[in-house]
């Protein structure tokens, strides 16, 4: 395997040259169907790790390392890491390109060889931070799984495409506000923390791509509401966006009227839209659902009003 050269000599990272190399050695061929868009560019990985706040105690836990590009970038920036990658072949690869390529960090890396939304647990300490290139076609879901997971994950930076980037860092009144943007600040405070260009990947995807930061909320949403129950009304909320939340959770409650009762006690208007609250006044509404005793009648009024298609659900 070739050794990129920087500026101060040899440089352990993955050039374009080198992903090529080991790609072609392994067989490997991105595909659209996993997501796979390799970083062959060491500047953006290491801007990433940069981006991330990663300290020398930090234990970082990755999703979807592939050939290895950020995982070298996060070792020589945290005590340890522990990737998590789905490929049979690529799994099998890392820990030996970890070896070749920074011997002095191998003891330091773990390999999980799995799914990231069956991942239960992981091997070493605790994670403290999650930093990962995630496959954009399962990023909102397994960014949602591993923030629930390991409540020790502190700090978060994560490359997806440049929309869900949108989504995710969104507030209450944003046109892209929506299911993923609430149940992110149900975590952590989020925000945007850069763009990424399309030429640092191999193959090009052809879209852009975005970083968004998560802190971990120092206090959790005050409720008394689990979390189940606060996502079933952040789901029924925006399933179609046009609708006011008294139709929109009409399901929910177990009518129309019902919303409505749940909504008034909640100090919100029945007359609101899901994109204009915050994840503090659906925890409200969650905690005012109407028990099973309550006379939950149908409504006479049409429920049919004009609405969008059902968002995706994270």
């Amino acid at each position: 395997m070739s050794t990129t050269t920087g500026p101060d000599g040899p440089d352990a990272l993955l050039g374009p040259a080198d992903i090529r190399e080991l790609a072609a050695a392994l067989g490997v061929r991105p595909t659209k169907q996993k997501g796979q868009n390799f970083v062959i560019d060491a500047n953006t990985v290491r801007r990433i790790v940069r981006t991330a706040g990663v300290r020398p105690d930090d234990v970082v836990v990755e999703v979807g390392p592939g050939l290895g590009s950020l995982t070298l970038a996060l070792l020589e920036a945290a005590d340890r890491v522990t990737a998590v990658e789905i490929d049979d072949v690529l799994a099998a690869a890392l820990p030996a390109t970890i070896a070749a390529r920074m011997p002095e960090r191998k003891d330091r890396f773990a390999l999980v060889h799995s799914d990231a939304m069956l991942v239960r647990e992981l091997p070493g300490p605790a994670p403290t931070a999650l930093v990962a290139n995630l496959p954009y076609n399962v990023a909102v879901p397994v960014l949602l799984h591993m923030l629930d997971r390991f409540p020790t994950i502190e700090r978060t930076l994560v490359m997806v495409q440049a929309e869900v980037a949108d989504r995710l860092a969104a507030g209450p009144g944003s046109k892209v506000y929506g299911v993923p943007s609430v149940k992110a600040n149900w975590y952590a405070e989020v925000k945007r923390a850069g763009a990424i260009g399309r030429n640092v990947f191999w193959p090009a995807p052809n879209v852009d791509s975005g970083l968004v930061s998560l802190v971990r909320r120092t206090e959790p949403v005050a409720t008394t509401a689990t979390k189940e129950e606060v996502f079933a009304v952040v789901d029924g909320a925006f399933a179609q966006r046009r609708k006011t939340l008294r139709a929109a959770l009409a399901g929910w409650a177990g009518s129309p009227a019902a919303a409505e009762e749940a909504l008034v006690k909640a100090g919100i208007s029945p007359q609101a839209r899901g994109e204009a609250l915050t994840v503090e006044e659906f925890a409200r509404i969650a905690e005012n659902k109407p028990g099973p005793t309550s006379e939950n009648k149908p409504g006479t009024e049409s429920e049919n009003e004009p609405g969008d298609e059902p968002e995706a659900r994270a």
